[in-house]
């Protein structure tokens, strides 16, 4: 029995994802569409997952979409699912969820699978990882949120330039561009996607999915909206906080400060 086109692995609060199509460089075909949507629409609603990492087998992260689908394909190049009458995609499925997205970027990291990754909230990326947005030399449109999250994680002239020449981008180049958080050496990136995650669980949770949402909508608007809704939030979580806990969590936090601080010595 051959094994599922999408895995799932959970261990103190974290849950793997692993895009499983190695062979194919874990391209997107309709069953792995699918398989996604529905792991990541039960994980939305999973209390024990606090943090997410998405990663692919073998030496890719995701090669895009199976080109051998394409010309069948009814639905859009992303529309996986109908749920309540809407279209739920790859991609969408992620923009929903309530905590922390990582991915662990390994190998080609391309097009569909390049959209998959700027839709992740950080990106650890292996020093063998490859980014492309080759839809130009395909020859198929982006409908994944390509031409709306790449300008505003490298700039808009940069951002034309790869999509327009298909150029494939380096890890480091990515992460001069502010691309991806890390490099790391090949073969460590979810280990390290695991480290950032356990990290982040040792924060207060209520405040790092607010923190999240916060983040995801402020980012869409303008910067006049964008306070205005910060304010919002302040007010609405900050009035209920207890002043004693928070004295008690400051003083954690300028242990571990202090903690780090020596650590970089």
């Amino acid at each position: 029995m051959s094994e599922p086109v999408v895995l799932v692995a959970k261990h103190a609060g974290i849950a793997t994802v692993t895009l499983n199509r190695p062979e194919k460089l874990n391209a997107l075909n309709r069953d792995l569409r699918s398989s996604f949507c529905r792991v990541m629409q039960a994980l939305r609603d999973d209390l024990e997952a606090g943090v997410v990492i998405i990663t692919g087998a073998g030496r890719a992260f995701c090669a895009g979409l199976d080109l051998q689908e394409l010309g069948a394909e009814t639905t859009t190049e992303n529309g996986t699912l109908v749920r309540d009458g809407t279209s739920v995609s790859f991609i969408t499925v992620i923009e929903e969820m309530h905590v922390p997205v990582i991915a662990a970027v390994n190998g080609f990291t391309v097009t569909g699978g390049f959209e998959l990754a700027l839709a992740c909230d950080m990106i650890v990326a292996a020093e063998d990882a490859q980014f492309a947005d080759t839809h130009a030399r395909v020859g198929v449109m982006p409908g994944g949120g390509m031409t709306a999250r790449l300008p505003r994680a490298v700039g808009i002239r940069k951002a034309k330039e790869l999509s327009l020449t298909g150029n494939y981008l380096s890890a480091h180049e990515a992460e001069r561009m502010g691309l991806v958080n890390r490099v790391v050496p090949r073969g460590t990136a979810l280990k390290v996607a695991a480290e950032i995650a356990a990290q982040i669980l040792s924060a207060n949770q209520g405040v790092v999915r607010q923190l999240k949402k916060l983040y995801d909508l402020t980012t869409r608007a303008t910067l006049g909206d964008a306070i205005k809704i910060e304010q919002e939030f302040f007010r609405a979580y900050n009035s209920s906080a207890n002043l004693k806990d928070l004295e008690t969590r400051r003083a954690a936090v300028m242990e571990r400060g202090r903690s780090q601080t020596a650590a970089k010595r």
